[in-house]
């Protein structure tokens, strides 16, 4: 079974997820970013999620968790919880 890691930024609107999703791609760190802006409890720990199997995560994750190449910054990715940017850090097929 496929096991994943990943690390996300979870807000409130898609204009903030674009402007942090930027803010990455000019050399910003993904897990300060998080600690400062993420609405979820894992901002604290830079985001980091741990690993989860298909499934144990809403659907919208699931999708791209499972699909998305690795190391690389995917979102807005919206769910019932909001607006996340999403980094996969490591995936066994």
């Amino acid at each position: 079974m496929a096991v994943a890691s990943a690390r996300h930024i979870l807000v409130d609107s898609e204009a903030h997820c674009l402007d942090l999703k930027q803010q990455i791609e000019q050399g910003a760190d993904f897990a300060d970013l998080a600690r400062a802006h993420s609405n979820c409890p894992s901002g604290q720990d830079g985001g980091a999620l741990g690993e989860f199997g298909p499934g144990m995560m809403v659907p919208e994750f699931d999708k791209v968790v499972f699909s998305a190449p690795v190391n690389q910054v995917q979102g807005p990715v919206q769910t019932q919880f909001g607006y996340h940017l999403l980094e996969v850090t490591s995936r066994t097929d």
